[in-house]
């Protein structure tokens, strides 16, 4: 496997979590492959002790915490057991694919009570939420969770070298002569996806064919973890079904029941749907009919499709040489593909574990309203269209700003950074941000500039 060599914007918040005074045990939840121990390796620059464990490739490191003993006891041991010298100084452990031990997970928490502040605590696991059905007991309030995503777009560029491209993207100053070269870059970050590992392939050999091998290894992994989560036979073929049929439906509203032209049953493949959401490998994006604080998911309606990752989609769903031929990211495969890649650094622009995505759709009998998105920014619904156009074209959108409080809306599009005063139907007065995609990236900053705050 090939490493990511560029350094991940999480290693910031990595420093905000270890400088905590009341710091507790960190677990890093994310999908298989998606960087979480490279990201630790490279976070552990910052000790002078490095202890690894890893519970699938070493199982036997799991008889360390099977006996009762005093932390320190514990430490000890697992300095032996990784044949490290014990030298002064800050010391990070971390515990890989940790669901592979009940024990250690219950232990986290004897980590948190010790109160020894030179012993810090990373632990992950791509299936950690498949224990959650097993009576584990998680040492909750003893721990906390961040998460780790595909690479984004920023990211993109510091693995190729762009650093003051990047510069100039964080400052909000990409200057109008730089803009298509920028936006190609984007076309082919959308191309590639975020996959750490093939992120740095591109890096490196700048070669588009040969990511097609490591696409096809990440989704045999994925396969070949159905019989970790799946609870039995009907549930494991109905997962398999939807890893092999599913990536094509990508950005699109879905029926459960015959979904993908199948005969399984709302039920069954409702059930494995939220599995595959616990894995972190896609998600059901749920309408809401809101306008106002707080975003209420309507489950009764249809969601939306999103995968972890548009590379992997391009591949799985074949339409990678309709996107690398686009003039226009929004006019390849419908647009699918410029919402899925919209949908990625958004939820990017939130750690949080339960950061979920929504869109907005008309609470009106017959209606067809429908925006792409909706952000929930400093007590407002900020609604985001993923269109190109005129402005009097988006309807859904003038619907939204009729009904909000508020008079901000923004659009992502190919264009230059602009903005419009817009005027809707009724009469309502609003500031549509017309965003180009590379700013996805620092949408809160711009938000903030543009008075939400």
């Amino acid at each position: 496997m090939l490493k990511a060599v560029f350094e991940r914007n999480l290693i910031t918040e990595l420093e905000q979590w270890a400088a905590k005074s009341n710091r507790k045990p960190l677990i890093l939840r994310g999908s298989r492959q998606v960087g979480k121990t490279t990201l630790v390796d490279g976070f552990s620059r910052n000790f002078e002790n490095y202890l690894y464990l890893n519970f699938e490739k070493n199982p036997s490191a799991i008889t360390l915490f099977e006996k009762e003993q005093e932390i320190d006891d514990l430490t000890a041991e697992i300095f032996l057991f990784c044949n490290k010298e014990n030298k002064p100084g800050k010391t990070l452990l971390f515990i890989d694919e940790i669901q592979n031990s009940k024990t250690a997970i219950t232990k986290l928490r004897y980590f948190y009570e010790a109160k020894l502040p030179d012993l810090y605590i990373i632990a992950a696991g791509s299936l950690l939420e498949t224990m959650l059905n097993k009576k584990v007991s998680f040492p909750v309030g003893r721990v906390e969770y961040l998460a780790v995503r595909p690479c984004v777009f920023n990211e993109f560029l510091r693995a190729v070298g762009e650093t003051q491209l990047e510069k100039a993207l964080f400052d909000r100053r990409i200057p109008e002569a730089l803009h298509g070269k920028t936006m190609n870059l984007f076309h082919t970050f959308t191309l590639v996806g975020g996959m750490p590992e093939v992120v740095a392939d591109y890096a490196a050999n700048k070669n588009f064919v040969g990511l097609n091998s490591i696409y096809e290894s990440l989704l045999t992994s994925y396969r070949d973890d159905v019989e970790k989560y799946a609870r039995n036979e009907t549930m494991s073929q109905t997962i398999r079904y939807i890893l092999q049929s599913g990536w094509k439906f990508a950005s699109e509203r879905i029926t459960l029941g015959g979904f993908a032209g199948s005969s399984y049953k709302s039920r069954e493949m409702g059930e494995a749907f939220r599995t595959l959401e616990k894995t972190f490998i896609l998600e059901l994006c749920h309408p809401t009919t809101d306008c106002l604080v707080p975003i209420t998911r309507d489950l009764k309606r249809s969601p939306k499709l999103l995968w972890l990752d548009c590379g992997l989609v391009n591949y799985a769903a074949n339409v990678q040489r309709e996107v690398f031929g686009a003039a226009d990211i929004l006019d390849a495969w419908r647009g699918k593909i410029a919402e899925q890649i919209v949908a990625q650094e958004l939820l990017a622009l939130d750690s949080r574990v339960s950061n979920q995505r929504n869109f907005w759709v008309r609470n009106k009998k017959d209606s067809d309203a429908e925006v792409d998105f909706v952000l929930q920014q400093a007590g407002k619904v900020i609604p985001i269209e993923v269109k190109s156009g005129h402005n009097a074209k988006l309807k859904s959108l003038h619907l939204f700003m009729d009904e909000a409080p508020h008079d901000i809306a923004v659009r992502i599009w190919s264009q230059p950074f602009s903005t419009d005063e817009v005027t809707t139907q009724k009469g309502k007065k609003f500031k549509l941000i017309n965003l180009p995609f590379y700013y996805l990236n620092v949408l809160d900053e711009i938000l903030k500039e543009s008075g939400v705050c």
